[in-house]
């Protein structure tokens, strides 16, 4: 049986910690794509305070969840146990984009691992955590993270970059805008 908590304890705290794959899904506030991205790099996460986390976003072919906070805000991020004791947790929540021009960007970059090509930090402050039983997820080992994106990331300059961003990432598959212009010009090379 599930169950719902005020804040994240320590026991879900180590449960986030210890799981190398995390789902973050959005939605518009009206019709358009449900999006559901799968995330990676354990140091692309982290816990802020009781009730607010974060993560690293970084470049990428879609700017769904981007544009979908900038439109409603909505988010939930799903942990799910592949190892070990059975277990789900989601975070419910308003989510925030927060981009190299923020006054905080510099301050919550300190709480992630270093990667090239960090579009933004997206904060969610919970207002609904819960854990369910996993007893359907798969049992799976982890072998290692991917580097691929870390990989692509380092092999582009600045210039390369920012064209990506302007013409991959200025607006989602459903014409809702995310990046701005000012937005789109990578201010560090890495977190």
């Amino acid at each position: 049986m599930g169950k719902v908590y005020d804040t994240l304890n320590d026991r879900l705290r180590e449960f986030i910690s210890e799981q190398p794959v995390y789902f973050v899904a959005t939605a518009p506030e009206r019709g358009g794509h449900v999006n559901v991205s799968p995330k990676g790099y354990a140091d692309t996460f982290a816990v802020l305070d009781d009730t607010t986390v974060a993560y690293l976003d970084l470049d990428g072919s879609g700017v769904e969840t981007i544009a979908h906070l900038r439109d409603n805000g909505r988010i939930t991020i799903m942990f799910a146990a592949f190892a070990g004791p059975p277990k789900i947790v989601r975070l419910f929540g308003q989510g925030r984009v927060v981009t190299a021009g923020d006054p905080d960007f510099d301050g919550l970059l300190k709480h992630f691992g270093p990667h090239p090509g960090v579009r933004s930090v997206i904060v969610v402050e919970c207002d609904r955590i819960s854990d369910s039983c996993g007893y359907a997820v798969p049992r799976m080992t982890f072998d290692e993270d991917r580097t691929l994106l870390d990989e692509w990331g380092e092999r582009k300059d600045v210039q390369q970059k920012r064209a990506y961003r302007a013409k991959h990432n200025r607006q989602s598959i459903d014409g809702l805008p995310a990046l701005e212009a000012d937005e789109t010009d990578p201010a560090h090379d890495r977190s």
